[in-house]
């Protein structure tokens, strides 16, 4: 058995690959690779030779429309497994998204014949992966209905507290970035960060954000 699978860390983040046995992970040829932030994890083309588990870190599911525009569909937590990446594996089409690093992450890459093997073969796997894309399917409703209903000064200062902590208060992360997260053009989240900044709430540079009065986005926020 190899080291990758015997890693307690990950069966920690991964209790449903306990099942799979050494042959398999064998077959599977597994591989942990390590991204730094704003690098892209997984491309379409990729899609056809691969399986992904996140192990660390975290990752954003987007879309490219035919204009080049960037839309984010989905977030990917250690622990969850992209939906999109098995429902496209099973129905033989190609992978519709690209998933980028938003902090650096390691990921365990396998064979995607092994990877859509494990899903129909093993329980654990697969409810794993359908609970996941129940609850994505949820946080897509839940974006949806907050795009109809909350302002964007709202919106934005959500997307802003959910990355950062009162003790990681600086977010690496561009004007074009957040518009794509929470549905609206660069130049309207760039007015509303000046906005922000003339307050005090917030300071920002080329690329990255700083939260300094974090009680002041909450109060905004509420309930």
């Amino acid at each position: 058995m190899t080291s990758i699978v015997t890693n307690k860390r990950l069966l920690e983040v991964f209790p449903c690959l306990r099942d799979v046995c050494p042959r398999e992970w064998a077959e599977a040829q597994p591989e942990v690779r390590t991204f730094p932030a704003k690098s892209r994890l997984f491309q379409r083309e990729e899609a056809t030779s691969y399986g992904m588990f996140l192990l660390s870190g975290n990752a954003r599911i987007s879309q490219i429309g035919e204009d080049g525009s960037e839309r984010v569909v989905n977030k990917l937590i250690p622990g969850e497994i992209c939906a999109l990446f098995v429902l496209s594996g099973l129905s033989g089409r190609d992978y519709p998204a690209v998933i980028e690093a938003e902090t650096e992450v390691e990921a365990l890459f396998v064979s995607k014949l092994s990877f859509l093997r494990w899903v129909q073969e093993y329980e654990p796997i697969r409810r794993n992966v359908f609970g996941g894309l129940l609850e994505g399917i949820m946080r897509m409703g839940e974006q949806l209905q907050a795009r109809q209903t909350k302002s964007l000064d709202v919106r934005l200062a959500e997307a802003l507290l959910s990355s950062t902590t009162v003790q990681q208060p600086l977010l690496r992360m561009t004007h074009y970035e957040l518009a794509s997260e929470i549905g609206t053009a660069r130049e309207v989240v760039s007015r509303v960060l000046q906005r922000y900044q003339r307050h005090g709430w917030v300071e920002t540079g080329r690329g990255w954000i700083r939260i300094t009065l974090r009680n002041k986005l909450e109060e905004l926020v509420g309930d």
